[in-house]
């Protein structure tokens, strides 16, 4: 029996929407305070008018809908998944009041691009835009990495039976500890820690470099977020490559790594559970992975003769296909380059790594290192299942921070979501052969919106058709929460206009 949606149920979910908003409106005061500091009067007014606008949206909606029932599932994911939709319509406020783009449908574009941690964007004049709007941008990406409804859980939403179920309709459902608002407060404290480590890091380089104090200060702590989010925003035009800079280039791929990993990895390993790197099937499965594709793109390079020297490979190919697989985007080619210079097999293996992705309950996107592992080791079940005795009893194990026992139901999930991704990159290759891009072109852009990789090969710009950008709107959106919330979303949709027919 299908459930119905009632008004109660719109009033429980807009009432924690309300609350999120505030939250996101609560954020933007650091650009605000940044754009006062350096005296971006006109950038400043811009975010006090998308403050005031979150203020009020969030305060009337908490207050009209005001309830105390605690979500149920289904709540949960009608929650997170109208929450990113409405945040992102707020968040574009101050983008399309700076002037920086072509429309409210391009800011609202790259805001989405931000909060999914994705990267592509279509912003107009990058090497101009305030140090304000740039704040923004990058605390977008560090805000969606962590994730929007986590971070309501941290500070706005009290702990309740259904707080666990609301930070799992965002992709984040594996506690660290029994009590959820002490799991967000501890996914938080992570990225802080990370967040001032990176940023001393990346700054002391940038000093060396010739960056003035505060330049180096500001892009050291951008790029930081950018690949800690596994983001791929860059606060220039040239991204990564306006840095000329290899140390900055390790340190930036050692940060995207750890912005990969399940943020249950990084809470046992600074618990000092070290035992748990080498017996994780995610990084295993990272490890392997990681290897096939950087084969695939050294071959390719090599053979092709691209990159002369051993340091151009590293710092150009290499970098692009660790960039692809933490779902980073960070890119130290330009974007024609993947169309005219990089060969067929060096594709292949930036196609593999952005379609895999990183970890689960992590920052980055992509099908997931675990439901990799999982697809296999569900076939070699398989395999030993029919080889076996049929009076044979066995079992086959993974360990991620304990020993799990696979079963038809976890099999059955992760094929689901699978299959929901292939689908789903498909839906943005046919939107893209349909405008007349090529196949490989059309593909390359639509994995990389849609496992919120970043990288682009050209297609993605303002100047491309607006219904382009609207599917890739979707695409990100859609990856990003990993479907279930979407479903759920559209089914209650489809029900609510259903039950409105049948009343007539």
């Amino acid at each position: 029996m299908i459930r119905k949606v009632t008004t109660v149920d719109f009033k429980l979910v807009m009432h924690y929407v309300g609350r999120i908003i505030i939250g996101v409106g609560l954020i933007m005061i650091v650009p605000l305070i940044t754009s006062l500091i350096f005296m971006e009067f006109s950038s400043a007014l811009d975010f006090i008018i998308g403050i005031s606008c979150c203020l009020i949206f969030g305060f009337l909606t908490v207050k009209y809908f005001n309830t105390n029932k605690a979500p149920s599932l289904f709540h949960a994911m009608l929650i997170t998944a109208i929450t990113w939709l409405i945040a992102c319509l707020f968040g574009a406020i101050p983008h399309y009041l700076s002037g920086h783009f072509g429309s409210f449908l391009d800011a609202y574009f790259d805001v989405m691009s931000g909060f999914t941690t994705t990267g592509l964007s279509i912003i107009k004049d990058l090497d101009h835009v305030s140090n304000g709007l740039n704040m923004w941008r990058h605390i977008l990406t560090y805000v969606g990495g962590q994730g929007i409804v986590v971070l309501a859980l941290t500070f706005l939403v009290k702990a309740s039976g259904g707080a666990f179920k609301i930070m799992a309709g965002e992709g984040k459902d594996e506690a660290l500890v029994p009590s959820v608002r002490n799991t967000a407060h501890i996914i938080w404290n992570i990225s802080l820690i990370m967040l001032a480590v990176g940023t001393i890091t990346l700054s002391i380089i940038a000093w060396i470099d010739g960056f003035s104090l505060v330049n180096g200060f500001l892009h050291g702590m951008w790029m930081f977020m950018s690949a800690w989010s596994t983001g791929g925003f860059a606060p220039m035009s040239q991204n990564t490559i306006f840095y000329h800079s290899f140390a900055f280039e390790i340190v930036n791929q050692i940060f995207m790594i750890l912005g990969s990993f399940n943020f249950v990895l990084h809470y046992h390993v600074l618990r000092g559970k070290f035992t748990e790197l080498r017996q994780n099937i995610e990084l295993k499965s990272f490890t392997l992975t990681l290897s096939i594709c950087m084969v695939l793109v050294t071959a390719g390079l090599v053979g092709s003769g691209v990159y002369k020297t051993l340091g151009a490979l590293i710092r150009r190919g290499l970098f692009v296909m660790l960039s692809a697989h933490t779902g980073t985007g960070q890119m130290t080619i330009y974007a024609p380059q993947f169309n005219h210079s990089w060969a067929q097999m060096a594709l292949a293996g930036v196609f593999i790594a952005m379609i895999i992705g990183g970890s689960m309950a992590s920052t980055a996107g992509g099908l997931k290192n675990m439901r990799v592992a999982l697809i296999f080791k569900g076939i070699w079940h398989e395999i030993k299942r029919l080889i076996t005795p049929e009076s044979a009893f066995f079992r086959t194990k993974y360990h991620h921070i304990k020993d799990t026992s696979i079963d038809g139901d976890l099999i059955k999930q992760t094929a689901i979501i699978v299959l929901s991704f292939l689908f789903l990159f498909s839906i943005g290759t046919t939107v893209g052969l349909f405008f007349n891009f090529s196949l490989d072109r059309s593909a390359f852009e639509a994995i990389s919106a849609g496992a919120n990789v970043g990288l682009s090969n050209g297609i993605t710009s303002s100047s491309m058709p607006w219904f382009m950008k609207l599917v890739y709107i979707f695409l990100m959106w859609v990856g990003r929460l990993e479907f279930m919330a979407v479903y759920v979303f559209f089914g209650a949709i489809g029900i609510f206009f259903i039950k409105k027919k049948r009343r007539r």
